[in-house]
């Protein structure tokens, strides 16, 4: 008999690849997306769609009926907004709303998606699920939602609610529709629309391989502990020179100072503010940029039996969606 199980977000990046895998395994899956929400990542998987919002406790209780598990997923996944405080506010309006309701309906178990945006990285090592931040170190909107939502599931978790954390770090792959922040990059570069590029590091890791983590958490992960879900860790540079070559472009070879480059990221904000669309540079992002973020994903090998197949298969993949979407010219 197939297990009934709710995927917030699968309209989304990660969401849509968990309820994928889900359905792979021969679960009965719903999903909860809003009115407005494209169906785009869903089309052609065998799930049931709920109409509601993650924010509205009644619309979540409602969508959990019945179900022994879910996967919190959904995120409002920016950089940047017009007004910051709405990213903190929308992921933990929705972290708490989803965790109340699957209390009051008591669904058997959660899997939660933080981040690694939640955690703090050290110059010149991998950092594992110890290394936290604080809403004084954090950076950003983004982040800063991920710490305080982490925050408050981890204090559910130790009043008895029955949930996982795990933190993918950098998914790349298919249906990365928005696109995501580094999927961006990967378009950009692979359209020749980034001639240069920073010195920073990032962990690469295949979208699908974060969604079996996912699954590996459902069954194996201990209640209130937090997994990384990550790949490799590669340099920006290196990245790009993998993309190049896949596009039949030569890779940027020149790599630029932080400082000249925040005016640019100040004025390209101020015209995001008039023209609505969010600025592919942003000073938040030049701030991270100067960190590694380079992570251990350690903990989630040996208790979960998680593994991550080569970064450049992401990379491929992606390139190989976005190409046939119409993403790159």
């Amino acid at each position: 008999m197939s297990t009934p199980v709710l995927v917030t977000g699968a309209s989304g990046f990660v969401g849509s690849a968990v309820a994928r895998a889900l359905v792979a395994r021969g679960d009965d899956v719903r999903v909860l997306l809003r009115e407005s929400s494209s169906r785009r990542n869903i089309e052609g998987i065998d799930c049931r769609v709920v109409i509601g919002d993650m924010r509205n406790a009644k619309d979540v209780t409602k969508a959990m009926e019945g179900v022994r598990h879910v996967f919190h997923v959904a995120a409002d996944y920016r950089l940047w907004a017009k007004d910051p405080t709405e990213i903190v506010r929308n992921n933990l309006e929705g972290a708490r709303a989803v965790m109340e309701a699957a209390r009051a309906t008591g669904v058997e178990r959660i899997v939660y998606t933080s981040s690694v945006a939640a955690l703090k990285p050290v110059a010149g090592r991998a950092v594992d699920e110890t290394s936290r931040h604080d809403e004084k170190t954090v950076i950003g909107a983004y982040k800063k939602s991920k710490l305080v939502a982490e925050r408050l599931v981890e204090r559910l978790a130790g009043e008895g609610l029955p949930v996982v954390i795990v933190s993918p770090s950098t998914p790349i792959g298919p249906r990365d529709v928005k696109p995501t922040p580094t999927g961006r990059i990967i378009v950009e570069a692979a359209n020749g629309r980034m001639p240069a590029f920073v010195d920073t590091g990032l962990n690469l890791v295949h979208v699908d391989d974060v969604a079996a983590g996912h699954l590996l958490a459902l069954d194996k992960g201990r209640i209130g502990e937090n997994y990384i879900l990550g790949g490799e860790d590669v340099r920006l540079r290196d990245m790009l020179a993998l993309v190049a070559p896949l596009v039949g472009r030569k890779p940027p070879r020149v790599r630029l100072p932080r400082a000249p480059l925040y005016p640019l990221a100040f004025g390209a904000e101020a015209f995001a503010r008039l023209s609505g669309k969010e600025p592919f540079l942003t000073v938040d992002a030049l701030k991270m940029s100067k960190y590694f973020m380079y992570f251990s994903s350690a903990k989630a090998k040996t208790e979960l039996g998680f593994q991550a197949r080569p970064f450049v298969r992401g990379i491929e993949d992606a390139i190989r969606w976005f190409r046939q979407a119409g993403y790159i010219r």
